[in-house]
């Protein structure tokens, strides 16, 4: 029974190894979606740019905003719990919106300037106050937009590799975005959420948020999980990119992943509701989906597995080749998304840092459970 016990647990914990593997080679036997990039309509947009005490930073995004590459959209900045005093934006587009009472939540926050649209927007994008937009942004977003979807996940690159944590954040972005964005949608799935950088239907945002108040972290594991029940797809568009900042130092490093680890925690379970879904209804979105929402945090299945691999040695000696052989193909999945992507030198130097940061995130582990009482957003350096 025990041995059975231990088999089990060790599949469960080690198919999150070879899992991005699979996906891949399924990946490279589908015929990739195209999507018309012509005569695309100019849809309404509703840009939303979110801060919370912080407003060093919106300057900036504005500019980049107002730089874009479109002419019909308004930009509405939220601008929660800070003082505005410094803040003068002068261009007609821009709308400053300071909350009467501390709002506290993301969501919150976007149903707030979603009440004050000056016009009835078809489309809102989400930006956060760190943010820098590719000029054509919403230009990209408007593919997926004309081919039907509803909600479309852009790509959140690295504005700072001024650190090696940064590096190691934008390492860890780019498997990510490749992985659960790119190889999924392909795949007939759905595109994880980024909590920035994404685009809806005013109609369907508001419809996901109808009966909910999200506070703390994790708005966008709520979101992308109603969005699913709804039976609808998330387009990934590789080319709609925003530029974010990554945490610079070890402070900010654990502050952030102790809410990322909180959010997992608290929300990983709609993937046993989605992944039941899919099951149910032989569907291919919601049956992919469910898995990826139900495997841990990447630094969380890798020390189970390596501490796995080391007791096999002593109990079950052939499975520690197993795991050899798992951890391999792990790696060359890790690389494989880094190569399919223009990675900068310094990423691929910084990964021999990769335990360090490890370790930092495994503080983070320890202090999740209080993660939203320690910080409710990241704060970043003006000069990082």
């Amino acid at each position: 029974m025990l041995k059975s016990i231990l088999i089990i647990f060790q599949v469960i914990i080690g198919y999150n190894l070879v899992l991005p593997f699979l996906l891949y080679i399924f990946y490279t036997l589908v015929k990739k979606s195209r999507f018309n990039r012509a005569e695309l309509k100019e849809y309404d947009y509703g840009i939303i740019v979110t801060a919370y005490e912080q407003t060093a930073l919106l300057p900036a995004v504005v500019s980049s905003l107002l730089q874009l590459n479109y002419s019909n959209y308004l930009i509405y900045v939220v601008a929660d719990n800070c003082d505005i005093s410094d803040l003068h934006f002068n261009d007609p587009r821009v709308i400053l919106l300071k909350p009467e009472k501390v709002l506290a939540s993301n969501t919150r926050s976007h149903l707030y300037a979603i009440a004050n649209f000056r016009r009835a927007h078809e489309i809102l994008t989400i930006i956060d106050s760190d943010n820098l937009t590719d000029p054509n942004y919403l230009n990209e977003l408007n593919v997926y937009f004309d081919a039907g979807f509803e909600a479309v996940q852009g790509v959140r690159a690295a504005k700072n590799l001024n650190t090696t944590y940064a590096c190691l954040d934008a390492a860890r972005d780019i498997y990510y975005h490749f992985y659960d964005g790119e190889v999924l949608f392909q795949l007939g799935s759905s595109a994880t959420l980024s909590g920035s950088g994404m685009a809806f239907t005013t109609v369907l945002y508001k419809a996901c948020f109808d009966n909910l108040d999200i506070t703390g972290a994790g708005f966008d594991k709520v979101l992308q999980a109603q969005i699913l029940r709804m039976d609808k797809r998330i387009a990934f568009a590789k080319d709609a990119i925003v530029y974010d900042e990554k945490t610079a130092d070890s402070g900010q490093l654990v502050n952030q992943r102790s809410r990322w680890i909180n959010t997992w925690f608290k929300y990983f379970g709609y993937g046993f509701d989605i992944l039941l879904r899919g099951i149910k209804k032989l569907n291919l979105n919601q049956f992919l989906f469910g898995i990826i929402l139900l495997r841990p945090p990447l630094f969380i299945f890798i020390l189970l597995s390596g501490l796995c691999c080391l007791v096999n040695i002593f109990i079950f000696p052939i499975y520690s080749l197993i795991w050899v052989i798992a951890f391999g193909l792990f790696i060359l999945s890790f690389v494989i998304s880094l190569k399919n992507h223009a990675t900068d030198p310094r990423i691929y130097k910084s990964l021999v840092n990769i335990p360090k940061f490890i370790y930092f995130q495994l503080l983070s582990l320890v202090h999740a459970k209080q993660a939203n009482k320690r910080s409710v957003a990241t704060k970043h350096n003006i000069n990082s």
